[in-house]
């Protein structure tokens, strides 16, 4: 249904890009100022927010490819009214912006998140019950998501931190 809202109207497309990317900085910034908001927390929602990636990529369409496992290679930017390429930044952006949250390691969530989405595309082409079609467009616009969540991660961090050390009074030594 999403999709289809969104194809039917392709400029909602980077707003909704931008709220996701928006939803993730507000959250991150709530549960970095909670003092209730641990590991646990940051875990379940990285656990949930895999959810999509792994139903919009991995669940069997219904529509059995027959053809050879192929993978089209090909690698073109997405444009501001391109709704899948655009719907891929968007579905790696959530889980690399809390993995990032969780484990503070920015190189190693990017990583993770390239290898992840090339198995993902590697399984598209050579599972054709899948349905699915193997595009490193795809790929590349996963890792562009990652990278988007991972920064946007690390600059939440870093302005919260900030504001948390302006409220709170000097040490006097």
């Amino acid at each position: 249904m999403i999709t289809d809202v969104l194809l039917d109207h392709a400029a909602l497309v980077p707003v909704a890009l931008l709220g996701v990317a928006l939803g993730c900085v507000l959250l991150g910034s709530a549960l970095l100022r909670s003092r209730r908001a641990g590991p646990q927390v940051l875990g379940t929602l990285l656990g949930l927010s895999l959810l999509p990636v792994v139903a919009l990529t991995l669940v069997p369409t219904g529509v059995s490819r027959v053809d050879d496992a192929r993978c089209t290679v090909q690698f073109s930017l997405p444009t501001l009214g391109s709704v899948e390429p655009l719907a891929n930044l968007a579905l790696f952006l959530p889980p690399a912006f809390l993995g990032t949250l969780l484990s503070r390691r920015a190189l190693r969530v990017v990583a993770v998140a390239a290898a992840a989405s090339a198995l993902i595309e590697a399984l598209q082409a050579v599972v054709p019950v899948l349905g699915r079609a193997c595009d490193t467009t795809d790929w590349t616009t996963n890792t562009a998501g990652a990278v988007i969540g991972v920064l946007l991660a690390v600059g939440t961090r870093a302005l919260t931190g900030r504001r948390r050390d302006e409220r709170e009074p000097a040490s006097r030594g």
